[in-house]
Order: C-alpha cells, then sequence, then structure tokens
C-alpha cells in the first residue's frame, strides 16, 4: 500500500514539474535558426583578389564619368573665328566656289555658245554672280571669316559651235544653279548671321532668275 502511494505521488509530482520544465527551456533557451540557403552568403570581394580585367573598370569608369560632365560644354568653333558659327563660315566657303565656278563657266562658254539668247544669258550669269561674289567677300573681310583662295582658270573649251555644246551647257548650268538656290534659301532661312541672312535672301531671286531662264531654253 505504502509503495502504491509513493508511486502516486512520484507520477503526481512529475505531470506538476514538467510544464514548468517546459516553459522555462522555452523562454531561456535560444530560438532555433531557420533552415539557411545552401548557398554561401555574398561578401565583399577583397582589392587584392580582384582581377585584373575587373580592377581596370574603376579607372574607366571614372573617365567615363568626366567625359560625361564635360561633354556638354560648348566646343570652340572652326573657321578661325571663335564663337562663330559653323554654318555662317561654311556658307561662305561653298557660296564663294561655287560663285567662281558659274562665273568661269559663263565666261569661256561665250565664245563656244550658238544661240544668241544662250549667250544673253551667260553674259546675264557672268555679270550677276560677279557682282554677287564682290558683295560675299566683302561680307566676309569685314567679319574675318575666310575666303578660299581663287583656283587657277581652267582652260576654255574650244571647237566649233553647236548644238550639243548648247544643250550641255544648258543643263550643266540648271544642275548648278539647282544646287546654289538650295544653298541660298537653307542661309536664309537658318543662318545665324543677321547681315549674311540678308546677303542671302536679296541674292536668292536673282539665282531663281538664272534658273527659270535657263529652263525656258533647254532643249
Amino acid at each position: 500500500m505504502k509503495h502504491r502511494n509513493w508511486v502516486n505521488i512520484a507520477l503526481l509530482g512529475m505531470t506538476a514539474v514538467t510544464p514548468a520544465w517546459a516553459v522555462s527551456l522555452a523562454a531561456t533557451a535560444p530560438a532555433e535558426p531557420m533552415p539557411a540557403d545552401t548557398a554561401q552568403p555574398a561578401t565583399p570581394m577583397a582589392i587584392e583578389t580582384w582581377a585584373a580585367g575587373s580592377a581596370s573598370l574603376v579607372p574607366l569608369m571614372a573617365a567615363d564619368m568626366q567625359a560625361g560632365r564635360f561633354e556638354t560644354i560648348d566646343a570652340p568653333s572652326t573657321g578661325g573665328t571663335p564663337g562663330k558659327a559653323v554654318d555662317d563660315v561654311a556658307f561662305v566657303r561653298q557660296a564663294t566656289v561655287s560663285g567662281r565656278k558659274e562665273v568661269a563657266a559663263a565666261r569661256d562658254a561665250l565664245p563656244q555658245l550658238k544661240t544668241p539668247e544662250l549667250k544673253r544669258i551667260a553674259e546675264m550669269l557672268v555679270n550677276d554672280h560677279g557682282d554677287a561674289n564682290a558683295k560675299l567677300a566683302k561680307i566676309a573681310a569685314t567679319k574675318g571669316w575666310p575666303v578660299p583662295a581663287p583656283q587657277a582658270a581652267a582652260a576654255p573649251a574650244t571647237g566649233t559651235a553647236n548644238s550639243d555644246f548648247d544643250a550641255k551647257w544648258t543643263a550643266e548650268m540648271i544642275a548648278g544653279h539647282e544646287k546654289s538656290i538650295a544653298l541660298y534659301r537653307a542661309q536664309a532661312q537658318g543662318g545665324e548671321d543677321k547681315e549674311l541672312r540678308e546677303y542671302a535672301r536679296d541674292t536668292l531671286p536673282t539665282i531663281e532668275h538664272h534658273l527659270a531662264e535657263l529652263r525656258s531654253l533647254q532643249k
């Protein structure tokens, strides 16, 4: 009987102690860590372990950043005139060269042209383009813009005047005047310099008149 009582007492004691032990253990033991990924954690790479190619990215990135900072700064203009737009200087050069070619082509063709009307147009081209070239050279001189040096004159065409020469010369003059009109229109509409825009606007009707005359005689 005493033995059975001791067993009961022991069982009651275990029942009373077990919850307290369990609570104490849960409160004092550290939390069970969550299962971690099997991959190694990412750690910064020591500079000494970088490959040569990786290390070279640092100065390259720095250079790119410097280039990005300064690429928006206005570059100095070309053509020998600081602060002058390239378009205006380029127009002076192209218009001077084309104007001289028109004068030379018309002057050299005069002895070869057979059609009287074409001779009249050739004389008109010599006078009008000569005047326009002189005005353009004056504008360029006052602003200090460079003007192409004159080219050596080519030998004039020789031979008997004929209709084939007239037709060929007319076609060449038409093509040249179409290019000149496009050049002068662009300058008159979008040139930066006011005086040069006015020159292009004033000269454009004369060139357009030349083209209309040449087209009317084209065969």
